[in-house]
Parts: C-alpha cells; sequence; structure tokens
C-alpha cells in the first residue's frame, strides 16, 4: 500500500516505484577506501560509496552465513544455526510465505523478485545432497525466479567453495586455503554468477513492473581463490599491523577456528608463522578486488540500461572476518571483527552522497529502510528499526545493535560491546579505550553491565513475550 510521496525519490520524478538492486558479499570486511582503509583494490565499491551514504558502524545480527542472511531476509532475529531458512520454511507451510519475508513482502506489491548466486545460505536457494532439489526450498513463495550458473562445478553445491576451472570441495582438506589461477573472470564462480546479473539487468529494461534483484557473490569466502590478476593489484600492499594479535586472557568467545584449518595450509600456521599470515591476508585481499570486479559489471550494466536512474543500490557484507585480530581466522566470535561490515546505501536523488554516518544500525534495519524509500507501509511482522531519516541526516544517532551466537548474545553501543554467554557469565569491553575488546571490564563496571543487560533483556522479551 503506498503511504504518500517519499521526499528523498520525489526528485527523480519518476511515476514507478524504484526499483532495489541488492548486492550481498561474502565475508566482507569493512577495509575499503571509502571506509578509511587504502590498501585493498576495491574502485567499483568505493565509487559507489561516494555516490552513495556509508554506514561505517553497520553490524550484522550473526557472525555466520546462515543466521545472518536469515535476518536480513526475513526481517526477524531467528536461530543462529545455517539451516535456518530451512527450519522456518518448515514452519511456513501453513502460513502465506509472501507475507512474512523481504523479497515475497515486495513480490506480494508488485516487484519482480529475482535472486542470483547466494543470496540465502545455499546458492540457488535449494536443499538436497548437490543443492538442487526443487522440494526443499529455502524460501518459498519469495522469489518470482532464483537463477544459479553452475557451469564447470556441476551444481550449486559444487559452486559454494569451488577454487578455478571447476574444481569442487569434497575433503577440505585436500583444497589449498588460497589459490590464484591465470584466467579470465570466470574460471572462478562469480563470474558465472555477475554474467547472470548483467543478462538479467538487460532483459529488465523494457519491464514496466518494478523488481527487487538480489546478487550474492561468493568471494571473499573461503577457500580464498581467485584470478591471480587481483593477487597481483594487492601483492606490494603495505598492510596495517594486526590490531590485538594474541589471544586474549580468561575467558571469550575466542575459537579454534576450525573451519580454516581445515583445508590445506602446507603444514604453516598464520598465528605463529608472520609471512604465511601476509600470504592468507593478501589472498583475501585477492578475493575482495575479485569481488569487487563483478560489482563493477552489474554496476556497468544497471547504467547502461538506464536503470541506475530509478533504482536503489544497497551493498551489504553478511559478516567480518578475523584476519589475525585476537588469533583467530575466521568469523564466528562476538567480537567486532566478526560483527562489522560494509553498508552502502544508494538511491536515486541521494541527499548525502559520500557521506559517511556513524549511527549505529543492524542488518535487519534494512528491509523497514527500504519500504519507506519504496512508499510501502512496514509490514507488523519487520523487527528492526528504520534508518531512513539517517539517509538524509547523516549525523542523527543509530541505536544498540543486538548480535547472537550459539546461545550467546550481544549489544554494541556508542561505547560498550557486552557479551552475554549462555550460562550467565559476561564479558564487557570499552570499546573507545585503546585495549578495546582485549580487556575485560565486566568485574569493574557492574552498573554498566546491569543496565545493558537489561537493555537486551527487554529488547528480546518485546520481540518474544516467551523470552
Amino acid at each position: 500500500m503506498l503511504v504518500g510521496l517519499n521526499p528523498l525519490i520525489a526528485q527523480n520524478n519518476s511515476t514507478q516505484k524504484p526499483n532495489i538492486l541488492l548486492l550481498c558479499i561474502d565475508d566482507l570486511r569493512p577495509e575499503l577506501n571509502g571506509f578509511g582503509k587504502d590498501y585493498i583494490h576495491s574502485p567499483h565499491i568505493d565509487n559507489l560509496a561516494k555516490g552513495g551514504v556509508m554506514f561505517t558502524r553497520h553490524y550484522v545480527n550473526a557472525p555466520s552465513c546462515g543466521p545472518s542472511r536469515y535476518t536480513l531476509l526475513t526481517g526477524k532475529y531467528g536461530p543462529s544455526t545455517n539451516d535456518a531458512l530451512f527450519k522456518r520454511a518448515a514452519q511456513l507451510k501453513d502460513e502465506n510465505p509472501e507475507v512474512s519475508s523481504m523479497p515475497g513482502f515486495f513480490k506480494s506489491q508488485g516487484y519482480t523478485t529475482i535472486a542470483i548466486g547466494k543470496v540465502s545460505h545455499h546458492p540457488g536457494g535449494l536443499g538436497g545432497p548437490d543443492w538442487n532439489d526443487p522440494a526443499q526450498v529455502e524460501m518459498p513463495g519469495a522469489w518470482s525466479r532464483q537463477l544459479i550458473p553452475t557451469g564447470e562445478w556441476q551444481h550449486p553445491r559444487g559452486i559454494m567453495h569451488g577454487l578455478a576451472h571447476g574444481e569442487i570441495r569434497e575433503k577440505a582438506s585436500e583444497m589449498d586455503v588460497y589459490q590464484s589461477a591465470t584466467g579470465n573472470d570466470s574460471i572462478y564462480p562469480d563470474g558465472l554468477i555477475a554474467s547472470e546479473a548483467v543478462t538479467q539487468l538487460k532483459n529488465l529494461k523494457n519491464q514496466k513492473e518494478p523488481f527487487f534483484m538480489a546478487v550474492g557473490l561468493l568471494k571473499p569466502h573461503l577457500p580464498f581463490g581467485a584470478p591471480k590478476k587481483y593477487y597481483d593489484l594487492n601483492a606490494d600492499a603495505n598492510l596495517p599491523h594486526v590490531k590485538n594479535p594474541q589471544k586474549p586472557e580468561g575467558r571469550t568467545t575466542w575459537h579454534e577456528f576450525s573451519e580454516f584449518r581445515q583445508y590445506n595450509l602446507w603444514g604453516k600456521d598464520p598465528v605463529t608463522d608472520p609471512s604465511f599470515a601476509t600470504e592468507v591476508r593478501k589472498h583475501y585481499a585477492a578475493c575482495v578486488s575479485y569481488a569487487d570486479a563483478q560489482v563493477g559489471k552489474i554496476l556497468e550494466a544497471l547504467k547502461e540500461s538506464g536503470l541506475d536512474q530509478n533504482t536503489i543500490v544497497v551493498l551489504w557484507g553478511d559478516h567480518g572476518w578475523h584476519l589475525g585480530e585476537h588469533g583467530v581466522w575466521g568469523k564466528h566470535t562476538l567480537f567486532e571483527e566478526a560483527l562489522h561490515s560494509p553498508l552502502i546505501v544508494k538511491y536515486p536523488g541521494v541527499l548525502a552522497a559520500g557521506i559517511k554516518t556513524e549511527a549505529l544500525v543492524e542488518s535487519i534495519d534494512l528491509f523497514p529502510t527500504l519500504c519507506q524509500l519504496t512508499n510501502l507501509s512496514i509490514p507488523q511482522f519487520a523487527q528492526g528499526h528504520s534508518f531512513y531519516s539517517i539517509l538524509s541526516k547523516p549525523k542523527k544517532k543509530g541505536h544498540p545493535a543486538i548480535a547472537y551466537f550459539n546461545g550467546n548474545l550481544s549489544l554494541r553501543t556508542e561505547e560498550y560491546r557486552l557479551i552475554i554467554h549462555k550460562d550467565g557469565f559476561k564479558e564487557l569491553y570499552a570499546m573507545n579505550s585503546p585495549e578495546e575488546e582485549s580487556k575485560n571490564r565486566a568485574a569493574d563496571k557492574p552498573e554498566t553491565v546491569e543496565k545493558m543487560t537489561g537493555m537486551i533483556k527487554k529488547r528480546m522479551k518485546d520481540l518474544n513475550p516467551d523470552y
């Protein structure tokens, strides 16, 4: 239902509802020029940032692909497992799925909804042994069409961790943790995903109905494989020192980063081998540059079609990734590095182009924001806070950000991060201090712990009366 003319979009003078292009990047840290980091080559994302609004303190709701995407796509907090959307699908059998997710809602409002690549947890959005069983749908009723080019990788499961020329992960221990093969962009799966997105944009050029198109790129997810030309762009990068590289003392959300260690590491360990750690970081950078190039192709196709004049573009990282901070090489902590990711929003007639906002926002907030940007009423099931007003007034404050994983909860405020373990143990960090998350201050600041604990409980109670 239309709720009146949106002043942010009005100057576009279009009678059609704005389109939405959502770019989902896997495991992307906010190490980009637009976010103040200049050592990774990412010109296309940087250019998007110059034309949009950058949220420098955007936090995901879970430090893992499946639950983070669940929150983004449903607008609701949910389980912290990678099969969260499949569990939800099983519960929706007797309900109308078109009013219970972000793409489903936009579809019910007249949008053509298209998913390409890894948008939900499984590329292509299906289950089964090879993730291609049409009887097992991750998001029933959400998409008008869901596309996943598999090429040499045979099936969606194959492209998820695919390396060059169709190499599929069967045993992770037999797959190199990083690789840079010579060839064009399509020797890795993201090249095919970007090409399909370009094709879809060309086909949408003359469509009368608005579209909601989500494109999910796999890199820089493990294993860190990208065409060699992208490694070469970063081979001489002057990487900064890793902050707080030691394993924290005492009890924390630190873990053994088994996802990384399961790959072939050639007998090396980035914790104890600085040169190997540097190589890992440079291959991660290569994967970011490779993903950036695919973003560039998609945005160029959007511009060539003329659709950019009436399209909201969102670039979203599904979570962060430790590159040695706290002695971790991976995600799955509730520390800053795993929960902090890039968010860029560009809309037609953007009023604050190139502006950075330090307002605290969560991924769950994107759904209600897009509703307001497209002049649609926010559905009652959406649990986030719209940051619509921050787009034109970037100095406005946001709100504390909640995250969760494995039964543990976290709350990030302007000054502190509180982590509550499922057995009640607490970590409190002063985020504006030099120590940041390397010194637990819970014992020193019991009043702060009590106040923030109350904030988390109230928020969760408001959302779930049975909490």
